[in-house]
C-alpha cells in the first residue's frame, strides 16, 4: 500500500502566533492572583511557542466562586426569555466570527480545519436548541396531587447554584461551550477551567458570551492545571461537570460524592463501528474515515474497533485500507486536509507505543504506522491494524489517536458481543442498508448512543437526545432535556384546599382508614394516575 500522502499546497512554511495584545485581552477575564508561576503552552502543529498564561491558585478558584454565587442570583432573577435571548446571539456571534475561533482551535489542538468546524457548528446548534426549547423543559409543571382538585402539585426547576466546568483540550471549543449553555439557561453562574491547552479557545468563547450579553461575574474563568486549579474546582461548586479520562473522573466521582454534590462525567471509550454483510461499501468506507479518524482519532466517540461481517471483509478492508492510505496530512491553517497533528508528545508516544506493541506480538499494519515530522512534529499517519489480539494493549485500552484494529465476525451477535466486550460504553456505530435492522442491533449495544450509517456526528449532532456513556464512560447526559434539567434542583410545591389529608372532625382513624381506602379502589375504576 502506498504511504499516507501530504499535499503540499496545505502545509506552507508558515510561523504560528498569537498577537500578545489579543493573549493579554483574553486572560484579563481570568481570576487570578498572580501568586502561581505562568504558564506557556506551544501549537502541536509546529512546536513554537503559542503564549504565557496565567495561573490561579485554590485561592483564587474560591474567589471566582464567591463572584460567581454574588452574580448568580441576579442572573436567576432575570426573565426567562432574556437569558434564552442571550444564548441566540452567542449563536449568531459563533457563526460570524469562525475564522478567529478555527484559528484559535487548530492552534491549540493541531486538528484539521474542518475537523474544527465542527465545534463551531456544535456550539451554535446547542445554543439556538436550548434558547428555542429550554424555556419549556423548565417550566412549572402540574402534577396529579393526592386528590383529585383538592391537591394541587407544581414541579419548579430551581438553579444548582455555582457550576464548575473541567473541560478538556481535545475539543477547547466545544467542550468549555456547549456544557455551559445550559447551565446559564437555567440560571446558574459558571465558573469554567479550560484545560491548558485549550485556554485560548474557550477564552475567546467567553468573550463572545459577554458580546452576546451575559452579564459581568456570570460566568468566571480560572487556568491552570488538574491540581491544584481544577481540583479547586471540584471542591467548592455546587454541580460538577467533567469530561475527561476514566481514571481522573472516578476521583472527581470520590470528591463530588464526599460532599453529596451532584455531577456529571464524559469520560473514555473504546468504541466499534460494525460494517453489517448488506452495507453500502462505498458509504461504510467513506464513513469509517470520518469515525475513525475525526481530530487525528483524539475524540472520546471516534471509532477505534472496526467490525466488518466475513461476508464483506475481503471487499471492504481493501477499499478502506487505500482510502486510509491516501489521507492528505497537513499542519496548515487551511481547509482541504483530512486529518492534523496530535496535540502533544505524550499523546504521540502513547500512539507509537500501542501500534509498536501490537506489531512485536503478531499484529500486521496495512496502512500508516510511522510518524510524520515532515509534516509536523506531532504528525502520526492514519493506521489500521490487523490481527489484533486481547494480548495487544490497543485491544482493550483507549488509544485516543489514529489507530483502528480490524476484526472478522460471522453474524450481527458476534459482532454485538466484540462491541460489548469493554469496560466502556460511550458509542457505537452500525452500518446497514436496512435501518430497521441497525436499530435491532443497536438495541443490544452497551452504549449510550448509537449510530446508524454514521460514524459519530448523527448522534452528536441530535441535541434534543441525550448523549453519554454507560459501564466506566461516565454518569449522566448532555444535550437533551436531562443536559438541562441537571443543572437544576426539582421542587414540588403542593397546596391542599378545603381540606386536610386526616380525619375529618369526630371521625375515628379507623373510619377516616376505611374512606381513604374506598376512595382510593374509586380512583383505580375511574383509571386515575
Amino acid at each position: 500500500m502506498a504511504d499516507v500522502i501530504a499535499d503540499p499546497e496545505l502545509d506552507p512554511a508558515a510561523t504560528y502566533a498569537v498577537d500578545p495584545a489579543r493573549v493579554r485581552a483574553l486572560t484579563a477575564r481570568v481570576i487570578a492572583s498572580g501568586d502561581e508561576p505562568e504558564m506557556r503552552t506551544s501549537t502541536p502543529l509546529t512546536g513554537a511557542p503559542l503564549a504565557t498564561l496565567p495561573v490561579s491558585s485554590a485561592r483564587d478558584v474560591v474567589k471566582a466562586v464567591g463572584l460567581a454565587r454574588a452574580a448568580q442570583r441576579g442572573w436567576a432573577a432575570t426573565a426567562l426569555s432574556e437569558r434564552a435571548d442571550v444564548l441566540l446571539r452567542l449563536h449568531d456571534l459563533v457563526l460570524d466570527h469562525q475564522p478567529d475561533l478555527l484559528d484559535l482551535v487548530q492552534l491549540e489542538s493541531g486538528k484539521a480545519r474542518g475537523h474544527a468546524f465542527e465545534e463551531v457548528a456544535d456550539c451554535a446548534i446547542v445554543a439556538r436548541h436550548y434558547a428555542r426549547r429550554g424555556p419549556a423543559m423548565l417550566a412549572d409543571t402540574r402534577h396529579p396531587g393526592a386528590f383529585p382538585l383538592l391537591t394541587q402539585a407544581v414541579e419548579h426547576h430551581r438553579p444548582k447554584g455555582v457550576v464548575g466546568i473541567v473541560s478538556p483540550w481535545n475539543y477547547p471549543l466545544s467542550l468549555a461551550v456547549s456544557d455551559a449553555i445550559p447551565a446559564l439557561l437555567a440560571g446558574n453562574a459558571v465558573v469554567l477551567r479550560p484545560d491548558p491547552q485549550g485556554s485560548l479557545t474557550a477564552l475567546a468563547a467567553v468573550e463572545l458570551l459577554a458580546q452576546a450579553g451575559l452579564p459581568d461575574g456570570v460566568l468566571q474563568v480560572v487556568l491552570g492545571p488538574g491540581d491544584p486549579t481544577g481540583q479547586a474546582v471540584v471542591d467548592h461548586t455546587d454541580y460538577v461537570s467533567f469530561t475527561g479520562s476514566t481514571a481522573t473522573g472516578r476521583r472527581v466521582a470520590e470528591a463530588t460524592g464526599r460532599r453529596l454534590v451532584g455531577v456529571s462525567l464524559e469520560l473514555g471509550g473504546k468504541n466499534t463501528m460494525y460494517v453489517a454483510a448488506d452495507a453500502n461499501l462505498r458509504r461504510a468506507v467513506d464513513g469509517a474515515v470520518r469515525a475513525c479518524f475525526g481530530s487525528a482519532g483524539q475524540l472520546c466517540i471516534s471509532a477505534e474497533r472496526l467490525v466488518v461481517h466475513t461476508d464483506i471483509y475481503d471487499e471492504f478492508v481493501p477499499r478502506f485500507v487505500e482510502r486510509v492510505s491516501r489521507m492528505r496530512l497537513s499542519t496548515g491553517l487551511h481547509w482541504g486536509a483530512d486529518m492534523g497533528s496530535l496535540v502533544s508528545a505524550d499523546q504521540k508516544a502513547k500512539v507509537l507505543s500501542h501500534v509498536e506493541d501490537a506489531v512485536s506480538k503478531g499484529a500486521r499494519v496495512l496502512t500508516g504506522g510511522k510518524e510524520r515530522p515532515d509534516i509536523g512534529p506531532l504528525v502520526v499517519e492514519p493506521t489500521v491494524l490487523e490481527g489484533v489480539t486481547a494480548a495487544m494493549a490497543c485491544r482493550d485500552e483507549e488509544t485516543f489517536g489514529p489507530v483502528v484494529s480490524l476484526y472478522r465476525v460471522r453474524s450481527d451477535d458476534e459482532a454485538v458481543r466484540l462491541a460489548n466486550d469493554t469496560e466502556y460504553g460511550l458509542n457505537a456505530s452500525v452500518w446497514t442498508c436496512d435501518v430497521r435492522r441497525g436499530r435491532a442491533i443497536a438495541a443490544g449495544i452497551q452504549a449510550g448512543t448509537v449510530n446508524v450509517n454514521e460514524g459519530y456526528a448523527a448522534a452528536w449532532g441530535s441535541v434534543g437526545a441525550p448523549m453519554g456513556g454507560m459501564k466506566s464512560s461516565g454518569l449522566g447526559r448532555r444535550h437533551g432535556r436531562e443536559g438541562l434539567l441537571k443543572y437544576t434542583e426539582s421542587q414540588n410545591v403542593s397546596a391542599q384546599h378545603l381540606i386536610g389529608i386526616a380525619p375529618f372532625a369526630g371521625m375515628s382513624d379507623q373510619g377516616f382508614a376505611r374512606a381513604l381506602t374506598g376512595a382510593l379502589k374509586v380512583m383505580k375504576s375511574l383509571r386515575m394516575p
